[in-house]
């Protein structure tokens, strides 16, 4: 009988573990604003590519020189890569601008739609949990 409590205990502790991920994930409306998009240029000083979200940082200057770091959170790593990502897409020092919407914190941190890497032009979808927005028409 002690056997199988025991075995019981470990099995419900190992699915309450596994279910942590699950638990850090929100939803798109309940930390960011899409009312409030922004576009930022700045160089990547940190990456993070796991699950359930990927996050880079990067130091935006103002007009004085002054950095600010931004935490720029795009989607699952499984996703970037459908949508173009390799892990080697971006590096840290890298200059990009992004395109995305501000935390409704009004914290320093965003949620990425568009990447664009300016050493290459590449313009990669951020597998954001909002739609992937329209191109512009081409004229």
């Amino acid at each position: 009988m002690k056997k199988k409590l025991f075995a019981f205990v470990v099995l419900a502790c190992s699915l309450l573990i596994a279910e942590l991920p699950a638990l850090a994930h929100h939803s798109f409306s309940a930390v960011f604003d899409d009312k409030k998009p922004i576009k930022l240029t700045g160089t990547v000083t940190k990456l993070e590519w796991q699950n359930p979200h990927t996050w880079f940082y990067m130091d935006v200057r103002d007009d004085s020189g002054k950095a600010t770091n931004w935490g720029m959170e795009m989607g699952r790593p499984n996703l970037l890569i459908r949508s173009g990502w390799s892990r080697n897409s971006m590096k840290m020092g890298d200059l990009v601008t992004i395109e995305g919407f501000r935390a409704r914190d009004g914290s320093n941190n965003g949620n990425a739609q568009i990447v664009i890497l300016t050493n290459t032009g590449q313009r990669l979808f951020a597998a954001s949990s909002l739609p992937q927005p329209a191109e512009s028409p081409k004229r």
